[in-house]
């Protein structure tokens, strides 16, 4: 009898899961682990926390939907409130674990992570690690290595656009035998035991969505097949008010509650089945430069957290307190940017347009340091992705993959994408014009 340990990290769901499988193949016995990392919870150097009350919310009702469908393939899923090499090493005692299956991680705090938890075990156990998170996976890369990715987003789409190949999902594994299940249990922590407060949805948010599995997938298909909203994507996904003007599966996939290969074969489906257009092209162009993001990260390392970004450009950068509170409070002299920030302060979601204007707000126009602004979000996103997070404020600070170092136009910004005030009235309650 041989126990494997998967160890669930940004790869929250059973199907399309790669560690699953494996372990399947390998193993007659499976436990699952997830650490609420004290760490994530924790004050930053900035002064707020480095995950707020959102995202900890949508990732407490992740975990809850994790347990509940590996319980249905006879897997138990223990959960705890420390840091992964501070237990791991005991589970390896207690099961005879012989091999420990996760997701591939690559960022200087993950890789950290795993370097302690090996550092920890006693016994020789077997770390099997995979590549999950990408819709065009390493190997089927027209690049010999990472370092030949290219720095310009375009020329890296044309070159996978002309023959490339995305892999169907993995298949879906078999419930192990009952008797694979363990009485020992564990609790999923609160908002209030990771130290954040509890909070009531606001009834203006863009994303009234809960987290899981089940949930995604229920969200794909609304959106996919129930709504046909997928056919009208390029021309809604400017928008700013509403659950409908974009997909809104970016939090999912940034847990990982979805893979990108599951939402790009529904696609390709609809495509086959109802119709095939910009927009239909547009969402895989967009996990595409999901996918672009992770390989920037994976070809430059921890160059994607540093002051002069991946460009190495030394530029002026200030840490005005006075201005931060500002900008974070939406209290700021522009209105529009105040709605959106006001928006993530009470929701923890901002469209991708009000993202792109306060990043160039806070960097190109108030010069402050746009690793501040990054911090913040990561804070506060709930479909905070490290790939996508840090590579969108390089790129939109001027120090990232952004050939033409754009600058918005705030004033023009907003007369064309809320020309009648209405996202800002809604946000701010006030009449503004």
């Amino acid at each position: 009898m041989k126990t494997g340990l998967i160890w669930f990290r940004n790869d929250l769901r059973t199907r399309d899961q790669l560690s699953l499988y494996k372990a399947q193949q390998e193993c007659d016995k499976l436990i699952a682990v997830y650490f609420f990392n004290p760490n994530h919870y924790e004050l930053t150097n900035y002064g707020f926390k480095k995950t707020e009350k959102f995202r900890a919310q949508f990732l407490i009702e992740t975990v809850e939907n994790l347990r509940e469908n590996l319980k249905k393939l006879h897997i138990s899923l223990l959960v705890f409130k420390e840091q992964p090499h501070e237990v791991i090493d005991k589970l390896i005692q207690e099961f005879s674990i012989e091999d420990i299956f996760y997701q591939e991680e690559w960022t200087s705090e993950e890789v950290l992570e795993v370097k302690k938890v090996k550092d920890s075990v006693s016994n020789n156990v077997a770390f099997n690690s995979s590549y999950d998170q990408f819709l065009i996976e390493p190997p089927a890369l027209p690049y010999s290595d990472f370092e030949k990715i290219p720095e310009v987003f375009t020329r890296f789409r044309k070159k996978l656009e002309k023959d490339w190949q995305v892999s169907s999902c993995t298949p879906q594994i078999k419930a192990f035998p009952y008797g694979n299940l363990i009485q020992q249990t564990t609790a999923i922590p609160t908002l209030e035991e990771l130290g954040l407060l509890s909070f009531e949805k606001d009834s203006r948010s863009a994303f009234p969505f809960k987290g899981g599995e089940e949930e995604a997938l229920n969200r794909l298909f609304n959106y996919v097949w129930e709504t046909d909203r997928i056919a009208v994507y390029k021309k809604t996904r400017n928008g700013l008010l509403g659950k409908d003007y974009s997909s809104k599966l970016s939090a999912w996939l940034a847990n990982g509650s979805i893979s990108a290969k599951a939402i790009y074969w529904e696609v390709k489906k609809y495509e086959k089945e109802r119709t095939k257009n910009q927009s239909t092209y547009w969402l895989i162009f967009e996990l595409l430069w999901r996918d672009y993001f992770k390989y920037i990260s994976l070809k430059h390392g921890a160059s994607i957290f540093k002051l002069q970004g991946i460009s190495s450009k030394n530029l002026e950068w200030n840490q005005d307190k006075e201005a931060f509170e500002r900008w974070k409070n939406g209290t700021t002299q522009n209105s529009f940017i105040n709605a959106n920030m006001l928006e993530i302060r009470k929701t923890g979601f901002m469209s991708n347009r009000g993202r792109q204007n306060v990043n160039s707000y806070w960097a190109k126009e108030l010069y402050q340091d746009w690793r501040i602004g990054a911090a913040y979000f990561e804070s506060m996103l709930v479909d905070y992705d490290v790939h996508s997070n840090w590579g969108n404020w390089m790129y939109n600070s001027g120090v990232g993959n952004d050939p033409r170092d754009r600058k918005f136009h705030i004033k023009s910004q907003a007369e064309r994408y809320d020309p009648r005030g209405k996202y800002q009235q809604t946000w701010l309650q006030e009449k503004l014009f």
